[in-house]
């Protein structure tokens, strides 16, 4: 118990910290006066304080719910009974590619089905509703969810450790590139304007395609991918 709560408390500061540095540092660079990057389409609004302290307050919640999953695997970790491995040796570097391909396809699907659940009408109000009130998203919308939620999204990855091999650098990646996309496609506007508009870049899931769903809530539940919205008349 002593060793879990060790991990919770770590990785609650670990996850909370790289949220205001990823988050609060992408929204200086691209929304601060002085410091803009790029210039940003003229219907892009710039989210009032206390949209940005929402956003924060539930990005608690969801620091929580994954710093609770996190705990768990590495307790479950140390005892053995996960199916992480450390050497690329013991299954090649083929496996290492297919396996980090295999969970990102298999993570869009279970997400797809799992956010048209979340919209049912008996679930929404306590499941999803908190993300959904930025009607305009944000990098600090990117980690918003309510604790349900991200306590649903986090346990995907917990099961995920203990049914296919992964190694600990292919978990990594995995959860650099699901942080990656959450805070574009939360940018506040499409980062690179012609690529949804490209016939591979109409596979994807981008800024142009999220944005839609936090408006209009029946379009665009997919993570990574469109092909599930394509396939089932969502996009």
């Amino acid at each position: 118990m002593k060793l879990w709560l060790y991990y919770l408390c770590a990785f609650f500061g670990i996850i909370f910290l790289r949220y205001f540095l990823v988050a609060g540092g992408t929204y200086w660079l691209f929304y601060s006066d002085d410091h803009k990057l790029i210039k940003q389409p003229h219907n892009i609004k710039s989210p009032s304080r206390q949209a940005i302290e929402r956003d924060i307050a539930l990005s608690v919640f969801t620091t929580l719910a994954l710093s609770i999953c996190a705990a768990l695997v590495m307790c479950i970790y140390d005892s053995g009974a996960t199916r992480l491995y450390k050497s690329i040796d013991d299954l090649g570097i083929i496996y290492l590619v297919a396996s980090f391909l295999g969970v990102i396809f298999l993570q869009d699907a279970v997400f797809y089905f799992l956010h048209r659940g979340f919209h049912h009408p008996l679930v929404y109000n306590w499941l999803h509703r908190g993300h959904h009130r930025s009607k305009n998203p944000t990098p600090w919308t990117s980690f918003a969810l309510d604790f349900p939620e991200a306590l649903i999204q986090g346990l995907f990855m917990v099961a995920v450790v203990f049914v296919i091999p992964l190694h600990i650098y292919v978990l990594t990646l995995l959860l650099i590139t699901m942080t990656v996309w959450a805070l574009v496609n939360h940018l506040g506007f499409e980062l690179f304007p012609g690529f949804p508009h490209h016939w591979l870049g109409k596979w994807f899931i981008s800024w142009d395609h999220h944005s839609l769903h936090h408006r209009q809530y029946t379009r665009h539940y997919g993570l990574y991918f469109t092909f599930w919205d394509r396939l089932l008349g969502t996009n």
